[in-house]
């Protein structure tokens, strides 16, 4: 399998950073994914039950980055690449976490984590 579903520009705003300031707020993060998915049973049937459902993926994302704080990226990432793999079953992923403005007026900083076993 090398089907490949991808998710990008995932902006959810979330209470994250070390500095006392940024404790206090919530400002944006946003997500890239790819996921290895078999497209082909879903392509066969036309029905989403048998596809990876990027919307349920999307609203689970929201619910954890926006209900939690966190102090750095990658312990985001790290988190919601696991709870990914963990209810969705996906074998492989690439995240990448982005929170704009981190380090000055238009600096983006961020991390790309791959997880699992890159299809073939």
């Amino acid at each position: 399998m090398s089907d490949i579903v991808f998710i990008r520009g995932l902006r959810l705003d979330t209470r994250i950073g070390i500095h006392d300031w940024e404790k206090q707020t919530t400002r944006p993060v946003i997500l890239d994914l790819e996921m290895a998915s078999d497209v082909a049973r879903a392509a066969a049937s036309d029905r989403i039950a048998d596809a990876l459902d990027y919307d349920a993926v999307t609203r689970r994302l929201a619910e954890v980055v926006t209900n939690n704080r966190h102090e750095l990226v990658e312990t985001l990432a790290e988190q919601c690449a696991a709870l990914l793999m963990r209810e969705f079953g996906i074998a492989w992923l690439r995240l990448s976490l982005n929170k704009p403005g981190a380090v000055g007026q238009g600096v983006d900083v961020g991390v790309v984590i791959e997880r699992g076993v890159r299809p073939s």
